[in-house]
């Protein structure tokens, strides 16, 4: 085993080796740059990150909390991912003008839509504040360290002087261990300009979801509006395009393989440090709880959205949300496994041991920590996926939730108001009695699969699968939480103000109301018999967990570290590369529009194909878009060391222009949050010659085309 493990890193190319034996996920203002050139980066650590003067972070943008997108034009011009603009794609969408169906391009800036509520955030400046955020915390513990931190914060944040339309946020780095402050300006006027259908945006769905080889468009297209002096403000039609400090330059030249590449973006999360006791828990307890309750949340839905367009519409954008993390854990469960990542774990704590006998006291009380918290986080997975997934249980959770508020006398208008629109939110795309089918098999599943202990009293009457769709659904026509039946006149979900009208006949008939009564006596039992448990034992795993991380930062002076991803600006960097992730299967970096051909299936929800693509693939009408091999490259892959929020963040060559857009990652090295494995962790981008190529010649928007720099 040992032989087998240490020779899989050592028959590396060596730059490789050096550069991505454990992937990367660096803070601008801390790159490697003498690295990064070695592997053929041509710009300066500077051109990519400089808060003095214009450079490529002031053309990265976090775009609306979760995603990344990127500047491309003089006036604003935005690129992020079909999936990251899919949720505003649908608003815009009704039966009539299914835009997700027929895809959206603005003729002019006159057309393009408003989208109330998003917004996009430059990161101005960084800096490390650790000595500051520390201060006077040496000898504390939980939770009086917790609050000295969180009044440091407040303290230097009060300290600093920022525009109105400008904030700070303070971010802990391994493990609490380091602190930095990031200064952000959010722009709030942010519009829809184009978007490939989704038989082009989405081809392959939910089938090639995290899978490669792919072919899929997934691009969308917004741009930032500010006032007349170019400052932030919200929406309004007097609004005129952002002129930016710095827009990005799109290459069509040919890639190939080994050609540096480097992604800016907005990661969410990763754990790659964690220890091995946990890694196994994660591979054979938790995601595989996980990955159960979406299996059956995502079969009943499908099953509908199949045979009913209004559903598909309605449930598009939450389907496609909810897959996309069951396939992940899917996906990583294989690749902790085909990467012996415990295995791993466990030889480098024996390491780390042998440098340092103090690590052998924390490792010894890390296991014995998860072991005990085992069970409880167990349920935990199960509670938390079955109350997220049935989304009756969902609202009567936000119903629960709402009472606590107005009996703590914490509901203030401001807050109802909240609320209210929340709520009207949720009703829009939430089918009752559809999810009345999801709850049922949902129940089946908990009881099933849930230790006694942790089950309310009576609940094996849930274990039958069939009984439940019977019984649930006579549930959810008798509730008012569903919207089926009326409180005050009125349904909650068609006319909330009325049905709001009289608060306290609101309550009352919401405490009566049998899903109310049913979340209710499963969350008490979860928080009597699980939830204290599973959080008091995580709270002195933290504490652990922050004294292993810098046992290893002090103990491997061999190894650079970088911190966990926590959804700030970091760059990842790496090589245009194909990959060979099983025995006798090897992928080439690149695919081509002839695939899509290939893989297209008339009127299938995952595969059909636009006519007008056909027609211009037939006529091999590909313009400047077409490569070496005479076809329209459509993908690549390379081992950017990429995670969630990455998704339609730019790729980069080594000169800094923009060569793809970061979309996806390999399915065999979907682990590469845990354990990244230079092996098989690939990064899915498309390529920007299929973006161009659609927007011409697809989408006849030459005129988007024309505010580019394009080079050739």
């Amino acid at each position: 085993m040992t032989k087998k493990i240490l020779l899989s890193v050592f028959l590396l190319p060596a730059a490789m080796a050096f550069a991505q034996q454990y992937g990367g996920m660096w803070i601008p203002t801390e790159l490697n740059e003498k690295e990064m050139k070695d592997l053929g980066m041509k710009i300066s650590a500077k051109d990519i990150f400089n808060p003095q003067k214009p450079s490529i972070k002031d053309a990265v943008v976090q775009f609306n909390g979760g995603c990344t997108a990127e500047i491309i034009s003089p006036k604003g011009l935005l690129l992020t991912n079909h999936h990251c603009g899919y949720g505003q794609i649908q608003a815009h969408s009704t039966v009539e003008n299914d835009l997700l169906t027929n895809g959206f391009w603005a003729k002019n800036m006159g057309t393009e839509l408003p989208n109330p509520g998003v917004t996009v955030d430059f990161i101005v400046d960084i800096k490390e504040v650790t000595n500051q955020i520390l201060e006077g915390t040496d000898n504390l513990t939980e939770p009086e360290l917790s609050k000295k931190i969180a009044n440091n914060i407040e303290v230097y944040k009060n300290s600093q002087k920022i525009e109105p339309y400008q904030s700070i946020s303070v971010k802990s780095m391994y493990y609490g261990n380091k602190y930095y402050a990031y200064t952000i300006e959010t722009f709030k006027d942010v519009r829809l300009v184009g978007a490939p259908p989704q038989s082009i945006g989405k081809f392959g769905s939910d089938t090639d979801n995290w899978v490669w080889p792919r072919h899929t468009g997934d691009f969308s297209m917004f741009r930032i509006y500010a006032d007349k002096n170019n400052k932030p403000v919200e929406y309004s039609k007097d609004n005129v395009p952002y002129v930016p400090k710095h827009y990005l330059p799109v290459s069509i030249k040919d890639k190939n393989e080994n050609d540096f590449t480097f992604v800016f973006g907005f990661p969410g999360r990763t754990t790659e440090y964690l220890p091995a006791i946990a890694v196994e828990k994660i591979m054979n307890e938790i995601d595989p709880a996980r990955i159960a309750v979406r299996d059956v949340a995502l079969k009943t839905l499908d099953e509908k959205m199949r045979v009913d367009n209004a559903t598909r519409i309605k449930y598009a954008s939450k389907y496609a949300s909810v897959a996309n993390y069951w396939k992940k854990w899917i996906g990583e469960v294989e690749g902790l496994k085909k990467s012996n990542a415990v295995e791993k774990k466990v030889m480098y704590e024996g390491s780390l041991v042998a440098k340092n006998p103090e690590v052998k006291t924390t490792l010894d009380q890390l296991n014995k920590l998860y072991n005990d918290q085992a069970p409880y986080a167990l349920n935990n997975a199960y509670y938390s996926e079955v109350v997220r997934n049935a989304e009756t249980l969902t609202l009567a959770n936000l119903y629960s939730n709402y009472i606590t508020a107005v009996e703590a006398g914490r509901m203030d208008e401001k807050s109802l108001a909240s609320f209210k629109n929340k709520l009207s939110s949720f009703y829009k795309d939430y089918s009752a009695e559809l999810d009345a089918k999801v709850t049922a098999k949902l129940l089946a599943l908990y009881a099933n699969k849930t230790a006694p202990q942790f089950l309310p009293t009576g609940f094996d009457k849930y274990k039958n699968e069939a009984q439940n769709i019977q019984s649930i659904e006579e549930i959810s026509k008798n509730s008012i939480i569903t919207g089926r039946s009326e409180v005050n006149g009125a349904s909650l979900a068609q006319d909330i103000d009325k049905a709001f009208s009289n608060q306290d006949k609101l309550i009352k008939t919401l405490k009566k109301d049998p899903v109310y009564m049913l979340f209710a006596n499963l969350k008490e039992t979860y928080m009597k018999t699980a939830d204290p448990q599973y959080t008091s034992l995580q709270t002195k795993i933290d504490a652990l967990q922050k004294k292993f991380m810098a046992q290893q930062m002090a103990t491997d002076k061999d190894r650079k570290f970088f911190p966990d991803a926590n959804s700030t600006l970091r760059v990842t960097y790496g090589k245009v590369k194909g990959s060979a992730p099983r025995d006798a299967v090897s992928y080439n970096y690149q695919t081509h529009l002839a695939g899509v051909m290939e893989k297209y299936v008339p009127g299938d929800y995952e595969f059909d194909v636009p006519k007008k693509l056909i027609d211009l693939y037939n006529k091999k009408d590909f313009g400047i878009y077409k490569d070496k091999t005479g076809d329209v490259p459509v993908g690549f892959t390379a081992t950017n060391h990429t995670t969630g929020g990455n998704s339609g963040s730019p790729a980069l060559d080594a000169y800094g222009n923009l060569v793809g857009l970061n979309f996806d990652r390999q399915w065999e090295g979907t682990m590469s949050d845990i354990n990244y494995d230079p092996r098989f962790s690939r990064n899915i981008m498309v390529d920007t010659k299929y973006i161009l190529f659609i927007i011409d010649k697809y989408a006849d928007s030459k005129w988007l085309i024309d505010e580019m720099k394009i080079v050739k």
